[in-house]
């Protein structure tokens, strides 16, 4: 296990406890579907003048069109977002996609993770049999939203110094990241290209057509005039990203600090979704498998290193699927700051070329409900293709928490 410097919240198990792998059950909780739209740069995208319900409105019309399920047999649709109240705006979307009345809707909020929060907590419902199929997604207008947000606080609870650390500037998390654990500028801004070329790499090859649905929106030009284009490619990828292009920008939060805009995750604008039901469900319906969720664990750490999340909580999510680290075919681990991403990485000791093969957030973009749902439209066609079978999906989350969930490719 890692050396850690907080202990970690093993859950201790029995073996009748553990989730076991290899043995296929009607029981299983599968993906039927998962996609995502494109992400698009914050107000300079091609999503800068869509809405967020618009967004969730064409990846869960997507999701009908793409498996052909009847949409009356999906009872609950569970949306995570964090910039705005959108439980009026996604019970609209799915209305207007064709969801009957009778399918129920509601949202989530649980930071970074509240996507993956989304599939976890219909992937639960099924389990436990309060429904038989429902969607998890994730979706955030950041153009829209994100910049528009009031916090206030009480004065009185902000005098604990934890409770005060929750307040603490995301990049300023980084920097606390970065000089407690000894993650080197030249560090982040090497991981932070290599994120640019593995993107620009998958991008060129095509290997994120799969999980990207094309979206027609309407968009005001600089001249002001409104025209419709297609989006569909990820538009924050830069492939002639360098170690000296990095290393000529200046600190984003601290002036002495290792945090730029290049070692960071994009502010971006995006929806994804993912349809769960039980293996027999998809078998008495003839849809096809993707693979199957296996189990998730959320931790909480300090909060003022909250990008530590997923160091903390993949190993509860393994220990709990009965697996280590190098059980895992691949990691999709979140790069909110490449100082967390970095750390988290080199401290679980995992290997380089499992950690975000098409590349992660710093290259493709966070909008922060989606991103947890858009790991799982990543993961599943990237263990297709190297054919591999387990996959990890996790991410830190603002107030000091990390998430983290195991997936198992259908063979």
């Amino acid at each position: 296990m890692a050396n850690l410097p907080y202990p970690i919240p093993l859950p201790g198990l029995s073996d009748s406890q553990l989730t076991k792998l290899n043995a296929k059950s009607p029981e299983d909780i599968v993906i039927v579907s998962a996609l995502r739209t494109a992400l698009t740069k914050s107000r300079k995208g091609g999503f800068k003048d869509t809405l967020a319900d618009e967004l969730l409105y064409n990846v869960l019309k997507a999701t009908l069109d793409k498996t052909g399920i009847d949409p009356t047999l999906v009872q609950d649709i569970t949306v995570g977002n964090v910039c705005t109240n959108l439980a009026n705006a996604a019970r609209m979307a799915s209305l207007a996609v064709g969801f009957p009345e009778t399918t129920s809707v509601s949202t989530c909020h649980r930071q970074c993770s509240s996507g993956l929060q989304a599939v976890v907590q219909v992937a639960t419902a099924i389990q436990s049999g309060l429904i038989d199929i429902g969607i998890g997604a994730g979706v955030e207008s950041m153009t829209s939203d994100y910049f528009t947000r009031t916090n206030q606080f009480s004065k009185k609870l902000t005098t604990v110094p934890c409770v005060a650390d929750c307040q603490l500037p995301m990049g300023i998390t980084s920097e606390n990241v970065a000089a407690e654990y000894g993650i080197t500028r030249q560090e982040q801004d090497q991981f932070s290209v290599a994120s640019h070329k593995k993107a620009a790499a998958a991008q060129k090859a095509g290997y994120f057509k799969e999980e990207i649905v094309p979206v027609t929106v309407e968009v005001t030009d600089k001249d002001g005039k409104i025209k419709k284009v297609v989006v569909d490619e990820d538009d924050g990828v830069r492939a002639g990203t360098t170690i000296e292009i990095l290393s000529k920008l200046k600190p984003a939060f601290n002036k002495e600090g290792s945090t730029t805009a290049g070692n960071a995750s994009q502010i971006s604008d995006g929806a994804a979704a993912v349809l769960l039901m039980k293996r027999k469900t998809a078998a008495k319906y003839g849809l096809p498998i993707l693979g199957r969720y296996v189990t998730s664990a959320v931790v909480g750490v300090p909060p003022r290193v909250m990008g530590i999340g997923p160091a903390y909580a993949i190993p509860v999510a393994l220990e709990r699927a009965g697996l280590k680290v190098a059980d895992v075919d691949i990691f999709e681990i979140n790069e909110a700051f490449a100082s967390q991403a970095v750390y988290c990485s080199k401290v679980l000791k995992i290997p380089f070329e499992k950690v975000n093969p098409k590349g992660g957030a710093i290259a493709i973009g966070h909008p922060l409900g989606c991103t947890g749902a858009r790991q799982i439209a990543t993961l599943f066609p990237e263990l297709r293709r190297q054919n591999k079978r387990i996959g990890v999906t996790s991410m830190c989350i603002g107030s000091g928490m990390g998430m983290a969930a195991v997936f198992e490719r259908e063979l």
